[in-house]
């Protein structure tokens, strides 16, 4: 009897199911991955930037010519309020949350960060935060409109009556939590889940920058947040806490600027971290002086909490010589950092790639905001700037040019490592020259205009004050620094239909173990 063999099957692979796109809004929304978490950080805080500049854009247009042109003064108020609290606090703070979720655990290798539920909590609580105190602008009283320093007593119901105010602060409360709760976060990961054999001086300089932003903002946020509440104390039950009769002013003044002052090197030290990540890499030589860079950040960390009353100068109620001695003394850990990055550079051989050239730009803008800060740590000259464009030239020099430069100089770094796509580099040069030339054309100009007296937060001034020609070049530039956007939105859409990056360093020269 024949037997006869079955033909064999033709496997065919089975159908893709479609992509559900509800389950992938789930699974987003309720996350605990640390880069998914970083990723929506990082989307939804510069959403909040492109916001904020378009509240810079209003400004700037209703100041370029004298006379109100399109808003009234408490209109303007309420955009400058909103400005500088979107700028600072749901922009600039959760930047840096985003940038240490996705590549703070990779470079210590740890498999995710200690808390991920804390983690994802930490993200909801500034995202309904932010839009708490955001929300004052569909109220019918407007937004807050006392100023992103919220100084008592303007701030409280007496002067401020509308809801956008309790708004404000109850969001900002929320969203401190947030980051308080970030924070702890991030110390608990590094202390306690590094690899085998990554000790703490073998860490990535920006995984120390993020272990002692963490620990300043455990110092810095708990004064804001109980004097947010205070203050809303004030406002809803009538209590006295901020009360001028009793000192209330001046209180305020001290619990805000302890925050605020640790805030500043919150917002800047992790990108100082990036950008000593990016030098050694497109210097092609390691980074000069690794110790001591850590030691000047741990010098800036310790020496930010014991100037805060340089804000205060014009009070007339701190002690003038120790806080000006202490925040001349700031410059030194600072310019520390600065020779450590010059010494990367030197004798490099420097290719100037996009990543590389925005840290370059980081370097000239930082360097010159903290020229102008040596300026404003004297009590005399700064007596007779404190109130004027000159304080907001510097201000926006120190943080725009760390934060946004070195912002996107960590974009083009690391988009390859989050998407599996390269950037492309004649746009990103496009993109760099718009943005640095229209961001010098907005703030260079407006140290003068401080000089001559033309005082912050006015919404008008008079045709024979002699401010028009200066305000209106700051605006042209505040136009082309809002159209060198447009370079990086295409950059992004375009690099989606670039080939994927098949290297684990696609830069050649990483030393660090994200790319490995």
């Amino acid at each position: 009897m024949t037997t006869y063999a079955q033909p064999p099957k033709v496997m065919t692979a089975p159908r893709p199911l479609p992509t559900n796109k509800g389950k992938i809004f789930v699974n987003w929304v309720s996350t605990t991955d640390h880069k998914k978490i970083g990723y929506l950080y990082l989307i939804t805080s510069f959403i909040w930037f492109l916001i904020a500049g378009v509240m810079a854009l209003f400004m700037r247009a209703e100041l370029t010519r004298p006379g109100l042109q399109f808003m009234s003064t408490e209109q303007y108020n309420q955009l400058f309020t909103m400005h500088g609290t979107i700028m600072l606090l749901m922009f600039a703070t959760p930047l840096f949350v985003g940038f240490a979720n996705v590549i703070m655990p990779l470079q210590i290798g740890a498999a995710d960060v200690a808390f991920p539920r804390m983690n994802m909590l930490s993200y909801w609580l500034y995202l309904f935060g932010g839009i708490i105190a955001a929300a004052g602008f569909f109220t019918p009283s407007g937004a807050a409109s006392f100023g992103w320093t919220a100084y008592a007593p303007l701030s409280r119901s007496q002067f401020s009556p509308g809801i956008g105010a309790d708004l404000w602060i109850i969001g900002l409360a929320i969203g401190g939590l947030g980051t308080i709760l970030g924070g702890v976060n991030f110390i608990t990961t590094i202390f306690t889940m590094r690899a085998p054999g990554m000790t703490m001086f073998r860490m990535s300089i920006f995984t120390w920058n993020v272990l002692l932003t963490s620990i300043l903002i455990l110092l810095a946020f708990p004064p804001l947040a109980a004097a947010l509440l205070g203050l809303e104390a004030d406002r809803l039950f009538g209590s006295h806490i901020f009360d001028p009769a009793n000192g209330g002013a001046m209180l305020w003044q001290h619990l805000f600027w302890f925050f605020g002052h640790p805030e500043v090197y919150i917002l800047a030290l992790p990108f100082f971290g990036i950008a000593t990540e990016i030098l050694p890499v497109f210097s092609r030589k390691p980074i000069f002086g690794y110790k001591g860079l850590i030691a000047a950040t741990i010098g800036i960390a310790a020496l930010s909490v014991a100037v805060w009353a340089h804000h205060m100068f014009a009070s007339g109620q701190v002690l003038l010589p120790f806080f000006s001695f202490m925040t001349f003394l700031i410059g030194v850990p600072t310019g520390v950092k600065f020779f450590n990055w010059i010494g990367t550079m030197w004798r490099g051989s420097i290719t100037l790639d996009t990543p590389m050239v925005f840290v370059i730009g980081f370097l000239i803008t930082f360097l010159l905001g903290g020229l102008t800060g040596i300026i404003l740590a004297s009590p005399p000259l700064d007596f007779a700037v404190s109130a004027s464009y000159f304080v907001v030239a510097h201000f926006h020099y120190v943080l725009f040019g760390t934060v946004v430069f070195a912002m996107f100089a960590g974009f083009y770094f690391w988009w390859p490592k989050m998407t599996g796509y390269m950037l492309n580099e004649r746009l990103g040069k496009v993109h760099f020259w718009t943005l640095f030339v229209g961001f010098h054309t907005t703030f260079l100009i407006q140290h003068w205009l401080g000089i001559k007296g033309f005082p912050r937060r006015y919404a008008d001034y008079l045709a024979s004050d002699g401010f028009t020609g200066m305000n209106m070049v700051s605006t042209i530039g505040s136009v082309l620094l809002a159209l060198s956007m447009i370079p990086f939105f295409i950059n992004v859409w375009i690099s989606r239909n670039t080939p994927k990056v098949t290297v684990d360093d696609p830069w050649g020269y990483g030393s660090s173990l994200e790319w490995a």
